[in-house]
């Protein structure tokens, strides 16, 4: 796999995960209470891994990721 197929990749992810957290910001909060959690620990995480892999590999997204979770 080349290396602008796999960045088209991360970049569909990127967006299409970004969603939820419009949602998540501009919805009613008896509406946001539904989906919360999804959006806390597993849509954030994901969309933020995605933009350190897109932004230098794979081995900063690991160490950003891990640094990002241990300070919130």
């Amino acid at each position: 796999m080349s290396n602008a197929t796999r960045r088209s990749i991360l970049r569909c992810i990127h967006l299409i995960l970004s969603i939820p957290i419009l949602g998540y910001i501009y919805g009613k909060p008896a509406d946001v209470q539904q989906y919360a959690t999804a959006v806390r620990f597993v849509f954030v995480p994901v969309i933020i891994l995605s933009g350190f892999w897109m932004y230098s590999g794979v081995v900063f997204a690991a160490d950003g990721s891990c640094a990002t979770f241990k300070v919130g």
